[in-house]
């Protein structure tokens, strides 16, 4: 990646912090696992980080068909939701999020220098529907934020 592409995309003066990403919406929507960027589980290709996420959840193949041709992501979400959930779900949701994250951004050289272009700044899955777990409670400011930490993680490596 053209050093100089990604510092004309930083907006901010090196040496100061950068303030933090706080929502993935607007120029930063590209960060949300809803943003088109193909990634592959398990051999096949999805359209998006969530419907491989929400696929994922599960072993049962008709289901993760469902679900990897769903429309919108919104809709594979849904369809996750009612699936029946593989027995070590818990154990791997971690490791397969921070896998399909890294595919987004090394398969997508756009998406790969918009990543980069965030700098130092601290990003933050902020949310209003309570998902403490991938992101942060904006009412509230409760949250592991392990969305955020994965894509700090991948931006690391990508350097």
């Amino acid at each position: 990646m053209d050093p100089e592409l990604i510092a004309s995309l930083i907006s901010e003066d090196p040496d100061v912090p950068q303030e933090p990403i706080k929502k993935f919406i607007g120029k930063n929507r590209f960060l949300s696992n809803f943003w088109p960027g193909e990634v592959v589980y398990e051999k096949y290709r999805y359209p998006s980080v969530e419907h491989a996420y929400q696929a994922a959840k599960t072993t049962d193949q008709a289901a993760r068909r469902a679900i990897r041709f769903a429309e919108k992501p919104g809709q594979a979400k849904k369809l996750g939701k009612k699936v029946d959930m593989r027995p070590d779900w818990d154990q791997i949701k971690l490791q397969v999020m921070e896998d399909l994250t890294r595919q987004k951004y090394t398969r997508n050289p756009e998406l790969k220098a918009k990543l980069l272009a965030t700098g130092d700044a601290e990003l933050q899955e902020g949310n209003t529907w309570n998902d403490t777990f991938w992101g942060i409670n904006v009412k509230t400011g409760e949250g592991e934020n392990n969305l955020g930490k994965i894509l700090m993680k991948v931006r690391d490596e990508l350097r």
